[in-house]
């Protein structure tokens, strides 16, 4: 039997079918993952090549994160590498004139170590043993796939965390903002005659806006009713928007009111609809939603920094690079600066503190003033009415940004990642448990008899041990010496005095008598 069973002609022909096919799901993992990286790779790519176009200066600590987006990965070490350390395993008692490599342990069904047992001696799914790889040399290629799998992950977890640090502040463009204000009418007496039971006469005011497109003349027909689905739409620009109509004509409801708070839903534009057929002024309020926040500054402190409108931080780095390029600062104490006339008609002293900027030129800044439009509704002629417009120019985030933030959100590559893995493992499972069944019956076809003993032999003491007899003597309670130590004593006074078990038919008088005697005999015995 041991001549017909040697290891060098065992075939194992289903393990090297479940291994290849395994590989071939590897491979297709790391090629999602190399294709997702890719696109990572060329969002980001496409994103700073926009801006560099629009000329758009980062910080230093954002352009530094996306920097260090095409950087290389760093190294990691591999489940499956060689080099990696392996649990200490218990092998099965191995009978003599046997190899050790020919020895492992028995089926899954006859482990019958403790679960912690198991638990610590578990491999990673996707791992495979060093006694795999030296039965299936194909197996090296599954490594080096795993190895790159690693450093496909770290980078793409790099990458996708420089992302979402790029997201938090993302970098805008000014556009020209274009508004257009008019309005239609219907049923106008002066258009046509009245008639009996007629419609009532109506008009339409509409204030709608888009952004200017480079090369694109907004103004040509049929360009007011296009919009670009990657700007953000109109009122997304706006924080309040007042129409006040003429009191005298419209008394009761002659103010409304939108505010972005109260209606969060984006819209193309604001539409107001009443009766009437007169005609009058109204005057439109839009006042401007910044983020982040803007303020209008002080005429002091506009003529320092040559700005009009920008947010608090812009305004404390402009203040010191005034500082730093006149070379203000105090030399004695660098958390000082000195104040130039200019600045001392914004501070009021000769000498101030760095902390002290914020705090002092809140009462330099002011919320922006509103946008103020005004439009006379006309009834007669041609509809709609209106050919004046204004511009007004905003912040624009990039188009880009959507597209990083629907590629962060795509959850198609994971699930075709996780189909891979999980693949994988059922493969790795598979193999593992044909080589178990291979140890098993190439230690059985070498050596029978010292086989069947050995695994006797190693299931008697895992019977014992879950069993709870592990700690048990046999040969030691045979003696009279093992029943005469100091806590045969104790031990038999809590045994008298515990409850006695359910269903036990013997008094217990006779318990004690029989305790007492055995433990009298045991004394004259030793």
């Amino acid at each position: 039997m041991g001549a017909g069973f040697q290891g060098g002609q065992f075939q194992l022909s289903q393990a090297q079918a479940t291994l290849q096919a395994h590989l071939k799901a590897q491979q297709a993992h790391a090629q999602a993952q190399a294709a997702h990286a890719a696109q990572v790779q060329a969002a980001h790519a496409q994103f700073q090549a926009q801006l560099q176009a629009q000329g758009v200066s980062l910080n230093q600590n954002q352009s530094a994160g996306i920097g260090n987006l095409g950087s290389s990965s760093p190294s990691y070490s591999t489940p499956g590498n060689a080099n990696a350390k392996r649990l200490p395993q218990k092998p099965l008692g191995r009978p003599p004139g046997v190899p050790m490599s020919s020895m492992v342990s028995p089926l899954k069904p006859m482990d019958l170590s403790s679960a912690a047992r198991r638990k610590k001696q578990k491999l990673p799914e996707k791992q495979l043993q060093d006694r795999v790889a030296a039965i299936l040399p194909e197996s090296a290629l599954y490594t080096q796939l795993l190895e790159f799998e690693t450093r496909v992950d770290a980078a793409l977890a790099r990458k996708k965390v420089d992302i979402q640090e790029a997201l938090k502040s993302p970098p805008c463009v000014q556009k020209t903002l274009r508004i257009y204000v008019f309005n239609t009418f219907a049923n106008q007496i002066r258009t046509i005659p009245k008639k009996p039971n007629a419609d009532p006469p109506t008009w339409t005011l509409k204030v709608i806006g888009r952004i200017l497109e480079d090369g694109v003349d907004p103004d040509q027909p049929g360009a007011v009713q296009k919009s670009n689905p990657l700007y953000p739409k109109f009122s997304s620009f706006f924080k309040r928007v007042t129409i006040q109509l003429d009191q005298r004509l419209y008394p009761d409801n002659h103010i409304i009111i939108w505010e972005h708070a109260r209606s969060p839903a984006p819209h193309e534009g604001f539409e107001v609809k009443r009766k009437g057929d007169k005609e009058f002024s109204v005057n439109i309020r839009l006042e401007m939603n910044y983020v982040p926040e803007k303020y209008k500054l002080s005429p002091a402190l506009m003529e320092v920094l040559g700005i009009e409108v920008e947010t608090r931080p812009r305004i404390i780095a402009a203040i010191w690079h005034y500082v730093k390029a006149r070379k203000l600062q105090n030399p004695e104490d660098p958390s000082f600066f000195n104040c130039d006339a200019p600045l001392q008609k914004v501070f009021g002293e000769s000498k101030m503190k760095f902390t002290m900027v914020s705090q002092r030129i809140s009462q330099h800044l002011s919320p922006p003033q509103p946008i103020h439009l005004e439009h006379k509704i006309k009834l007669s002629g041609n509809s709609p009415a209106g050919t004046v417009c204004y511009d007004v120019v905003v912040d624009v985030p990039f188009p880009i940004q959507r597209e990083l933030s629907a590629l962060l959100a795509n959850a198609e590559k994971n699930k075709e990642i996780d189909t891979c893995d999980e693949a994988i493992c059922t493969a790795i499972r598979k193999i593992h448990e044909h080589r178990r069944r291979r140890a098993f019956f190439l230690g059985f076809s070498q050596s029978p008899v010292e086989f069947v003993n050995a695994l006797i032999e190693s299931q008697s003491k895992d019977l014992k041990l879950v069993a709870g007899e592990a700690s048990r003597n046999a040969e030691k309670e045979r003696r009279s010496d093992f029943f005469n130590q100091p806590w045969v004593e104790d031990a038999v006074i809590r045994y008298l005095n515990r409850k006695p078990a359910a269903g036990s038919d013997a008094p217990r008088s006779i318990r004690f008598k029989l305790c007492v005697g055995l433990h009298h005999a045991v004394n004259a015995a030793h």
